[in-house]
């Protein structure tokens, strides 16, 4: 018997878990619509999920963490045929969303850090989505025919490895924002961990290549910020603006501005301690052609 309950212990750890999450206020009210979803506290729902969370890291089990939309779980058992007021099927649409839709692994992290990572994750799959639609959308060149969106995604890609390469050895955390066609878009890329070359995470690089690239096409405005932290520990900040189909480094005093000013009432901000705030690299651009 001792060894039944050990070898399911040991089982338990093999298998992986999905939790959907109700990060919202609004979203929770929405579910409490379905008689079957027996929550009432939006603050106690979320104790008992990050206890749920402890208690399976505790047993060593490894537990994604995805959001989980009513708009989005309501459609889902349309299309399926499914009856949307049963436990059931609420861990259908859990367990399908964590395999194809943003979602956080947990490693341990408080709720008040889970929900942002997670309302971030969200937000940039909504981009990179956005993104997508407006490079369809974006038609041929009058001039010369080619499709813009080939056009900028070549473009954004070669941008991408330039920035790389000026950013040069260290950690490196890139902020891409663009705002296209009225749309807001974000992409965040992290680098590779060595040994080789500076290079971002491909998943991570093809998201800002894709962000950049519908910028490009639509003559969004925006920009990129780089966090890169070196060997000592050190940080140093840069940036670029997004103009005429390229980044255009950004001075000193404009990356200090951007990071030590209140972007809801434009008060100064105090800068980090250890972080240097430095002028973005020139970054060689290609020949202009008629795709600029």
């Amino acid at each position: 018997m001792v060894r039944t309950r050990t070898d399911a212990r040991l089982l338990r750890r093999e298998m992986p878990g999905a939790v959907g999450l109700l990060a919202d206020a609004a979203d929770f009210a929405e579910m409490r619509r379905y008689a079957s979803f027996l929550f009432d506290d939006h603050a106690a729902y979320l104790r008992q999920v990050e206890g749920i969370l402890r208690a399976r890291a505790t047993q060593g089990a490894y537990t994604t963490v995805a959001l989980f939309d009513p708009p989005g779980f309501a459609r889902f058992c349309a299309e399926r045929g499914l009856e949307p007021d049963t436990p059931a099927s609420r861990c259908r649409y859990v367990a399908e969303s964590a395999a194809r839709g943003p979602a956080v692994a947990y490693g341990g992290q408080p709720m008040d850090r889970l929900v942002p990572q997670l309302l971030d994750a969200a937000a940039r799959s909504r981009s990179r989505e956005r993104a997508a639609t407006l490079l369809a959308a974006a038609g041929r060149c009058e001039d010369c025919g080619e499709h813009r969106a080939d056009a900028a995604l070549a473009r954004a890609g070669l941008l991408v490895d330039r920035l790389t390469g000026a950013l040069g050895p260290g950690g490196q955390h890139v902020v891409a924002t663009v705002r296209s066609a009225g749309f807001p878009l974000v992409a965040v890329a992290r680098s590779a961990d060595p040994p080789g070359p500076p290079r971002l995470r491909p998943p991570d690089g093809e998201a800002l290549r894709l962000v950049l690239a519908a910028g490009i096409a639509t003559s969004g405005t925006g920009g990129v910020v780089a966090r890169t932290t070196g060997s000592d520990g050190g940080e140093s900040v840069r940036g670029w603006r997004l103009r005429d189909g390229w980044l255009a480094p950004l001075t000193e005093k404009e990356v200090y501005a951007a990071y030590c000013t209140n972007a809801r009432t434009g008060a100064p901000l105090p800068p980090e301690p250890g972080v240097t705030y430095s002028a973005g690299t020139p970054l060689p651009r290609p020949e202009k052609g008629c795709h600029r």
